[in-house]
């Protein structure tokens, strides 16, 4: 029997010391991915709370280096080299400080991104960019520090930083346009018709020389004649119209339209009914 009790005691003990208690982090981490145009943008970063105290101009002192966040140091990549408000940023991995004041925060990208906290000083061999910021009064309490990928479009995003009453916004581009000039022009050599549409429709999209637009979806189209494509169509009339060649965009929504209702597609039905009717040809 002491040696069964002695047994159970060691057993117990083990289990004591291999139990591990699990409680919320008091300031959880947070990995957003966005993509902006062709660049895939991801930041990695802990999220502090308010928690009843001042953050910017106490928690946070106003003119000191901050490691944005909690933890370990806030981290972005960038898939591909960007410009950060104007200044060029290799593709990699940058940490991300910054110095809050009242008025502006200085943001800095900084090579040396692993560990936690910020250097006792920084060397400026490592910080690949700083920006300056103004600050933007939120009219709300945000608890939660958080870090976001905003106003995106095809070529241009901002990265955002918002906590307590403040909202601080750095804007950056991608080098998307020459990317895909450079991809047009790579596959022009022995195009598909989805190649021919895609880059029409990126032609269109972004206000680039419309006639060229027309010679590809208008070979798109002519590619696809034999089992007509209604999306295909659409696009061709939407270029047309923008060429100013109103007849033939008619044309084009009319076959779109007839496409659409055969395939059920509801959208593209609205769409080209809609666009008829711009037109005058409803």
């Amino acid at each position: 029997m002491k040696k069964l009790l002695l047994l159970l005691l060691a057993f117990t003990t083990v289990y004591a010391v291999n139990a591990q208690i699990q409680t919320p982090a008091p300031s959880p981490s947070s990995k957003v991915e966005q993509m902006v145009g062709l660049t895939t943008v991801n930041l990695d970063y802990s999220r502090p709370g308010v928690k009843g105290r001042t953050i910017f101009g106490d928690l946070v002192p106003y003119g000191k280096l901050w490691r944005t966040g909690a933890n370990a140091r806030t981290k972005v990549t960038f898939s591909t080299d960007v410009a950060v408000d104007g200044k060029e940023l290799k593709a990699g991995t940058y940490a991300i400080f910054t110095i809050p004041n009242a008025e502006s925060w200085d943001v800095i990208f900084y090579t040396e991104y692993g560990g936690g906290g910020v250097p006792a000083e920084l060397d400026e061999t490592k910080v690949a960019a700083k920006v300056t910021a103004p600050v933007y009064p939120v009219p709300f309490n945000v608890e939660t520090f958080t870090m976001d990928v905003n106003n995106i479009t095809n070529s241009s995003a901002t990265l955002e930083f918002i906590w307590e009453k403040t909202y601080v916004a750095v804007p950056f581009t991608v080098p998307t346009d020459a990317a895909v000039v450079a991809s047009i022009k790579s596959v022009m050599n022995g195009p598909s018709a989805n190649d021919y549409f895609q880059s029409a429709q990126y032609y269109l999209a972004e206000g680039k020389d419309i006639n060229e637009a027309k010679k590809w979806i208008d070979k798109a189209v002519e590619m696809t004649k034999d089992q007509p494509r209604f999306w295909f169509l659409r696009l061709q009339s939407l270029v047309h119209a923008k060429a100013g060649d109103k007849a033939g965009a008619i044309a084009a929504a009319k076959k779109s339209l007839e496409g659409a209702q055969k395939a059920g597609n509801d959208d593209y039905i609205k769409m080209n009914k809609e666009s008829l009717k711009e037109w005058g040809a409803m």
